[in-house]
């Protein structure tokens, strides 16, 4: 007979004594985030335990069949209470759940029987979602809250825009990234006095950004220009992909990872979508509201990137929708669905036509919108020089980095035939 496990709760005399650990799956926007917790009143600490220590800690308590996101990110928690750094009896635990037939939703399940079996059941799992699926006391995410985040995101994307598009040029190496960081800081303050939030200061800001990238010296030579798409979690978070960005830009390359807000948008137009396709109703006008919002904002990072022509910029949602759609319905909208194949069309015609593809063991929504479509993408674009990367607990990563190094002097062969058409 089945019983129903009762489990601790995240309570709201938890957030004076309890420290929040959230695995760090997008570096330079949870950089930012932190303070939006905090302002909220929690205390929060983003993880960057890494190393086979932790996949080891893992596969300990997650069965090895599961996608390798969540060993990756239950190894971290589960690691940093074992470690010692954190007393287990004051900290609670944080994972996302999406919803959906993404199994990501069952994260935050296999994270409790992990803590039951190392011994930790007292420690209480916070549970971010949308959906309704687990509500905690003590947590709860406010409208401010919300619209803080996601002009964090914003943020964090429009800086990660410039420093990738500097980064491989710039003659003083770690000048990019120092910029980042003064601007981590001051974003940072900005937000905590709720600065930085009305869409002029957001333009405001997002000038002296663009002012501040475009004045780093520069030496300007032909490299392969290369995407990155796949999961998000490998995607975005440094240990999920081994610091893929970091190896391709040391291999000479410069790389181009799409933004977070489409992600964002993409979600938010789900229920739309549902609408559209099978007349469901439920959380469309939110849908609505929630997009066209979103969008202003994409506008306004759009509207400023035009006075800095020496930076590429990514393309408006409804023009990564049509981008998507000539080789798959928006209706696909399982993992990171139809967005995906949108962004490796968006990177080619941008000139990034050499595109990596991460793909997390045990993601199969990635598989078929990522590696599933690559014959579609070649045959659409002759240009595209596209390579699928597994990663899981026993990847080699030898093996991955000698793929990626074959298709960067794929890349570089075709950028001397197109030298010598040039020339002819």
């Amino acid at each position: 007979m089945a019983t129903n496990e009762i489990y601790p709760e995240f309570t709201e005399k938890m957030k004076k004594t309890h420290t929040i650990l959230i695995p760090n799956a997008l570096p330079v926007h949870f950089s930012l985030m932190g303070s939006v917790f905090r302002d909220a009143g929690y205390k929060v600490k983003f993880l960057d335990y890494s190393g086979q220590k932790v996949i080891d800690t893992g596969l300990k308590y997650v069965h090895n069949d599961a996608c390798y996101p969540a060993i990756v990110v239950i190894g971290q928690l589960i690691y940093a209470i074992e470690s010692g750094d954190f007393d287990p009896h004051t900290t609670a635990l944080m994972l996302y759940q999406t919803g959906g037939g993404c199994r990501a939703s069952n994260y935050v399940h296999m994270l409790r029987k992990a803590l039951k079996k190392a011994g930790y059941e007292y420690v209480p799992v916070v549970s971010v979602n949308f959906g309704g699926i687990e509500k905690n006391s003590g947590f709860k995410i406010t409208p401010m809250m919300f619209l803080k985040g996601l002009i964090t995101w914003l943020y964090g994307d429009f800086i990660m825009l410039l420093r990738n598009q500097v980064m491989p040029y710039e003659k003083v190496s770690g000048t990019s990234s120092k910029i980042m960081e003064k601007w981590r800081k001051r974003l940072t303050d900005q937000i905590r006095r709720n600065k930085g939030l009305t869409r002029s200061a957001i333009r405001e800001n997002f000038y002296a950004i663009a002012k501040d990238y475009a004045r780093v010296p520069v030496q300007r030579i032909n490299k392969p220009r290369v995407g990155i798409v796949g999961e998000l979690y490998v995607k975005y978070a440094d240990f999920g992909n081994d610091h893929l960005l970091d190896f391709l830009v040391e291999q000479g390359a410069e790389v181009m990872v799409p933004g977070i807000l489409g992600f964002a948008l993409y979600s938010l137009n789900i229920g739309m979508e549902n609408n559209r396709l099978y007349g469901d109703k439920k959380g469309v006008m939110f849908s609505r509201l929630a997009v066209a919002y979103v969008e202003s904002l994409e506008k306004t990072m759009l509207g400023v990137l035009k006075d800095f022509p020496q930076f590429r910029k990514p393309v408006p949602f409804p023009e990564l929708k049509k981008l998507g759609e000539h080789t798959i319905s928006c209706g696909v909208c399982m993992g990171e669905g139809w967005l995906l194949t949108a962004e490796m069309a968006e990177l080619i015609e941008k000139g990034y036509s050499n595109i990596v593809c991460v793909q997390p063991f045990g993601c199969l929504p990635n598989h078929i919108v990522g590696k599933g479509m690559i014959r579609a993408m070649t045959e659409r674009y002759s240009n595209a020089n596209i390579c699928a990367i597994d990663y899981d607990a026993g990847s080699s990563r030898v093996n991955q980095q000698n793929r990626i190094k074959l298709m960067l002097s794929l890349a570089r062969e075709q950028m001397k035939k197109d030298a010598i058409a040039v020339n002819s």
